[in-house]
């Protein structure tokens, strides 16, 4: 089953092109714009990280190594469509159009950072493993049911297909035949939890056979493939033809959040040994080189250009007011049921108010 599943790539660990099929296609203009997306979405990660050891933001998610299948897919979509994105996709959320500050404010604590820009339909962070794919599926539907062309795409890892949200949402998205891309992100761990051990099948690829739907496998360090091949799969979505699942083969160097630490369940000399051959960035970097694309001048502009908005961002973001304790009680239920109502009471006493 593995071999129907080949994983498919367009240029390889060094920036060399395998697919000369797409060569008209990766202009100069669509290489730099994704090269200065995963720049941005590096940086601002790495900022993310910072904050949260210096105590200025809460828990914090790092992605650092997965920027081309973040950045690859969401360039692949259009304005109007869905995005349902998990607690670990802001790579993916400020590609299609979430703003910085409201993305830091969410690792804030605070309730408006799930809150896009107006007109972008972008999902909160789904937390609980799997239950996004339901909400995207259900979305397609009734996109589908009003005759429009819009598409949802969810982001998922590879421990969500343990989950039974994974299986209903493929179904219901194939007998319904909806406009819904599954994005998984497969990084090889659920956390601690090689993939070894969440299931015997060769591919995640391989489970859209048991539901008659289109399933592809590429490399996620590969923006260029990871965008080609979800634009393809977006497209055959707006024309009915149904749902793809798509597996995008990463890998994430840091921990699963800074409240982790990867080393007690993981060989981190393999981080060490994908940065140095393969990373997504430099991967794009050296094309551009290959393609005398590459200016020294442009590539230093973008990241001092990239590192002022993002620090205007971490600005306004600690000029908010911290965030009020009903924050936690509220937002959930239309109206609070009592058990939550008496814990809001016993705190609010706790704080002598």
């Amino acid at each position: 089953m593995q071999n129907e599943f080949p994983m498919l790539q367009i240029i390889d660990q060094n920036g060399v092109l395998v697919d000369e099929s797409y060569r008209s296609l990766l202009t100069e203009s669509l290489v730099k714009e994704l090269y200065v997306k995963m720049v941005r979405a590096r940086l601002f990660d790495r900022k993310g990280v910072n904050l949260q050891r210096q105590g200025r933001i809460g828990t914090y998610v790092p992605f650092e190594g997965q920027e081309a299948a973040q950045i690859g897919s969401a360039m692949a979509m259009q304005e109007g469509d869905w995005m349902f994105p998990t607690y670990r996709d802001h790579g993916a959320t400020l590609t299609f159009g979430h703003s910085l500050k409201n993305v830091l404010l969410y690792w804030k604590g605070r309730q408006i950072g799930c809150v896009p820009p107006a007109g972008k339909n972008i999902f909160p962070p789904a937390v609980p493993i799997a239950s996004q794919l339901l909400h995207a599926t259900g979305t397609a539907w009734a996109e589908k049911l009003k005759g429009t062309d819009r598409a949802s795409i969810v982001y998922f890892g590879d421990g969500a297909t343990s989950e039974g949200d994974f299986h209903e949402g493929l179904n219901f998205a194939s007998v319904f035949n909806v406009p819904v891309v599954f994005f998984n992100q497969n990084n090889g761990f659920a956390i601690s939890v090689p993939i070894a051990k969440q299931m015997k099948a060769k591919t995640i690829a391989q489970k859209s056979v048991g539901y008659d739907i289109e399933g592809v496998r590429v490399d996620g360090n590969d923006v260029f493939a990871v965008y080609f091949h979800t634009l393809k799969a977006v497209e055959n979505a707006r024309k009915g033809n149904g749902p793809t699942l798509i597996e995008a083969m990463t890998w994430r160097y840091g921990a699963h959040t800074t409240a982790d630490d990867p080393s007690k369940y993981r060989d981190q000399e393999e981080s060490v040994r994908r940065r140095e051959s393969g990373d997504p960035v430099t991967r794009v970097e050296l094309y551009m080189k290959h393609e005398n694309m590459w200016d020294e001048q442009f590539a230093n502009e973008i990241e001092q250009t990239i590192m002022k908005e993002i620090e205007e961002a971490v600005a306004k973001m600690e000029q908010e007011p911290a965030p009020h304790y009903s924050e936690m009680f509220d937002y959930v239920f239309a109206e609070n049921p009592w058990p939550i109502e008496e814990q809001k009471r016993a705190y609010a006493g706790m704080r002598g108010e």
